[in-house]
């Protein structure tokens, strides 16, 4: 039986990144995608319960989630797409347009979906391609030729083999805008210290209200002694694959917590 794969991201289902994920896994699998049906960017992991969500057919195999986020996506689809023996083989989420990168995977509506296939033991991939300065050119008329590339290979191993993980973790995978002969080759990544500052912007209405709009901060991080994190890599012109788990506990504090409760 030919193998499947589930695709969402949170660039809405028209996204040109979603498009070429499709058009680059065609040949090596069936595909489904899932999708929300407008961008959810930095909506984390979150889940719709305030109100009904509505799953639109825009093509053969191709759908939408009316005001959903890529959490619901996931959600949604693998519990009413498939049957119970008959879950995809792979979930995989992007081509995110901006990078996924340290502390902003916790941001991120790409990263939130695999960790939501995770949860129900698929395994899963999120992708993004990554931005030099500002995302135009990847918006207009980028090929995306190195992140259709790497994830052929990548779904490839897996779909031939098996996932590289164990339950509960994913794939995070960042692409540098580079072409695929620029490239240095891929580097397996920690997750990097992220800078943020303040890039809030603070506006009046036409009525003279106060309003403020979040920019986009800069990828500024705080340099590893090892040059190992995903910045790094990627400032390099190497493919990041950073492993994340969903288990969010301090281990190394647990005892110094006793401590400290206790005295």
């Amino acid at each position: 039986m030919r193998k499947h794969i589930l695709l969402t991201n949170d660039d809405g289902f028209d996204a040109v990144g979603l498009k070429a994920l499709k058009e680059a896994l065609e040949p090596i699998a069936k595909i489904t995608v899932v999708a929300p049906a407008k961008n959810k960017s930095a909506c984390g992991h979150s889940l719709t319960l305030d109100k009904p969500l509505k799953l639109d057919m825009v093509d053969d195999d191709y759908y939408r989630v009316d005001d959903g986020s890529p959490t619901d996506c996931i959600f949604v689809s693998i519990n009413n797409l498939f049957e119970e023996d008959f879950k995809p083989d792979l979930v995989i989420s992007g081509i995110n347009i901006g990078a996924n990168l340290g502390e902003d995977i916790t941001y991120s509506g790409t990263a939130a979906a695999a960790m939501e296939a995770v949860l129900h033991k698929i395994p899963a991939i999120a992708i993004s391609q990554v931005c030099k300065d500002n995302c135009s050119e990847v918006k207009n008329g980028w090929d995306f030729a190195l992140a259709k590339e790497t994830i052929v290979k990548l779904a490839t191993k897996i779909l031939e083999g098996k996932f590289p993980l164990e339950e509960r973790k994913f794939l995070n995978v960042n692409i540098p805008q580079v072409k695929p002969e620029n490239c240095n080759g891929i580097k397996i990544t920690k997750a990097g210290y992220r800078e943020y500052g303040n890039d809030t912007h603070r506006h009046l209405n036409p009525r003279g209200e106060e309003y403020y709009w979040i920019g986009l901060h800069p990828l500024i991080w705080r340099k590893s002694e090892d040059e190992s994190c995903d910045f790094e890599a990627i400032k390099a012109n190497y493919v990041s694959i950073t492993p994340i788990m969903l288990d969010l506990t301090s281990y190394k504090d647990i005892d110094t917590l006793e401590n400290w409760i206790n005295n």
